[in-house]
């Protein structure tokens, strides 16, 4: 959401954007051209009186029309003016995509003379429609591009605060607070109460969510000047942190911060945030109060989605109206113009396709060749490894063995019955060898039978020396998780098996199997020796971690001498 930012709520972040941040009201020059600088003064003059009233369906029928009588050639400041505040204000409504392609518009008008608060102002509001589009390396990009821009300190600060609020909404804590936790400390910051208290909530909040206990003062500083200064939209945001905070310690303290909030954000009408507050305060209600929220959230929510298709089809259709209104004109004034060039643009545009054809179909061909070879050598490599692991076990597990058996047979008498059952029990042995080397490499199952199967090659392990057992709750819907992280948790887990029948030296294993919303957990420990030897723990498991980083896991050995060996691996869902 766009209110973690320095910027209020949707309907708001323009004025921001436009006015505060980058003080981008300043208009662009007029040129010599009298009829259309009159034409465009007379617009532009009424979108901006429409736009400061937040009439915002007629100043962007102004700013079109400003943007519609300029020069490409000679007004290109004027059109970047223009579609600026047209991005803004479809950003406001909440249509994100089409911000992005009026903002990209702009763009295509920057030279050199471009002033760079134009430049920090698209790009900032593109990384704001980027954000809230889930595109989240696109966004950081483009706050990267504007704070590279950034002419004074306040500026980057607050840019700064844009790409930590991105890792926010990316889960990726650590990362937020280095940035944050060192604008805390700048005099600009210190000195502005309202952006003080915006990074320190943003840097409470990603103390939360890695339960480190500074989370609360940060939060509470937060909620302090906000209250100091009557902050609120603020207040809004750090009323549903705290609400957040107490969700699981304090219920009822919970349940009071989510009314809060409610409160708040009703009286200012900042519809994000009351929609967040009752998300809070459905999960909190049971019974009348339960069924009230969720009926408020519902019409809240569909009034919302209502005014900003409506507010988006209304745009796209002012843009066409005006477009094509344009156009006609051109037309009538060009039409002897354009026949007399139809013929040479068409020989120029089917040269240009039959290039771009003989370029596709040699760069699918190169592509498709690449890729054939890649996958080629990627198999031979995996039959190689695969020939390589089994020869080995092959050569350190069983042909000794074989040798033995053979000579026993050879040297002694097998008609005594004690021979002859020493004889069986080694053939017994090869046999069970050979054919765990086979189930090591077969083929795994990842449908339906895939829990059954790997808790049966767990179990397989269990005999008179070594009990396995396995901690399972049930709330793991394999069925829903991909093939290739099925895969990669059996063999994770067989080669588990076999490093502890190897090394171990235990009596009993503990294999465990937890579930969130966005991780498995899988917990391995025995009784055993643990591994002393490093280097064993780099040969036997480096492929383990292979296997779990590639699946963008993560693997924690927990080896603590003559109290065992534990694993932590953590999956992504």
């Amino acid at each position: 959401m766009i209110t973690k930012k320095l910027r209020f709520p949707n309907f708001y972040s323009s004025l921001i954007i436009v006015l505060v941040l980058f003080g981008c009201t300043k208009r662009p020059n007029i040129n010599n051209d009298k009829k259309n600088n009159t034409a465009y003064q007379v617009y532009i003059d009424y979108a901006e009186k429409y736009f400061a009233d937040s009439k915002y369906n007629s100043a962007f029928i102004y700013y079109n029309k400003s943007k519609l009588v300029c020069n490409p050639d000679k007004d290109s400041t004027k059109i970047i003016y223009s579609l600026l505040k047209i991005a803004t204000i479809q950003q406001i409504q909440g249509d994100y995509n089409s911000s992005e392609t009026s903002a990209t518009e702009a763009i295509s008008f920057f030279s050199k003379k471009t002033e760079n608060l134009y430049k920090i102002a698209i790009y900032n509001l593109l990384g704001i429609n980027y954000e809230n589009l889930f595109d989240y390396n696109t966004a950081i990009y483009y706050y990267g591009q504007a704070y590279n821009l950034a002419e004074d300190k306040l500026q980057k600060i607050i840019l700064k605060n844009n790409i930590a609020v991105v890792y926010l909404d990316q889960n990726k804590y650590p990362q937020a607070i280095t940035i944050l936790l060192p604008l805390t400390r700048e005099i600009e910051v210190q000195k502005n109460k309202e952006n003080y208290a915006r990074i320190l909530d943003n840097l409470g909040y990603s103390y939360f969510r890695l339960n480190d206990i500074k989370s609360l003062s940060y939060l509470n500083q937060s909620l302090k000047i906000r209250e100091l200064i009557k902050d609120d939209f603020g207040l809004a945001k750090s009323y549903i942190h705290l609400s957040e905070f107490y969700k699981s310690t304090n219920p009822t303290l919970s349940y009071d911060y989510s009314k809060k909030a409610y409160a708040t954000a009703t009286k200012i009408n900042d519809v994000d945030n009351r929609l967040k507050s009752l998300t809070l305060l459905m999960q909190k209600s049971s019974g009348n109060d339960s069924k009230k929220y969720t009926e408020i959230y519902l019409r809240i929510n569909d009034s919302l989605n209502q005014a900003r298709q409506k507010a988006k089809n209304q745009f796209a259709k002012i843009k066409y109206d005006s477009t094509k209104e344009k156009n006609e004109n051109l037309v009538l004034k060009a039409q002897k113009a354009e026949d007399a060039l139809e013929l040479e643009l068409q020989k120029n545009q089917n040269y240009v396709a039959y290039f771009f054809i003989i370029l596709g179909i040699i760069t699918s061909a190169f592509y498709y060749y690449y890729w054939k070879k890649k996958k080629e050598k990627e198999k031979q490599k995996a039959v190689y490894d695969s020939e390589t692991r089994i020869s080995k076990k092959l050569h350190d597990e069983l042909a000794n063995d074989v040798y033995q058996t053979m000579a026993f047979a050879e040297t002694q008498d097998l008609q005594n019955p004690a021979k002859k059952e020493t004889l069986l029990g080694n053939l017994d042995k090869i046999y069970a060898q050979t054919r765990n080397i086979s189930k090591e490499n077969s083929k795994i199952e990842t449908g339906a039978n895939f829990e059954n199967d790997l808790k049966e090659m767990i179990s397989g392990y269990n005999n008179d020396q070594i009990q396995i057992i396995i901690k399972d709750n049930g709330e793991i819907n394999w069925q829903k998780i991909e093939a290739e992280k099925k895969i990669a948790v059996y063999r994770v887990l067989q080669e588990l098996m076999v490093n502890m029948k190897k090394h171990s030296q235990c009596s009993f294993a503990s294999i465990g199997f937890e579930s969130n919303e966005k991780h498995i957990e899988i917990n391995y420990s025995d009784n055993g020796i643990g591994i002393k030897d490093s280097l064993i723990l780099k040969n036997g498991l480096s492929n383990v971690e292979n296997r779990i980083n590639a699946i963008n896991g993560t693997i924690t050995f927990d080896k603590e001498t003559d109290k065992g060996f534990k694993v932590k691996i953590t999956i992504p869902k």
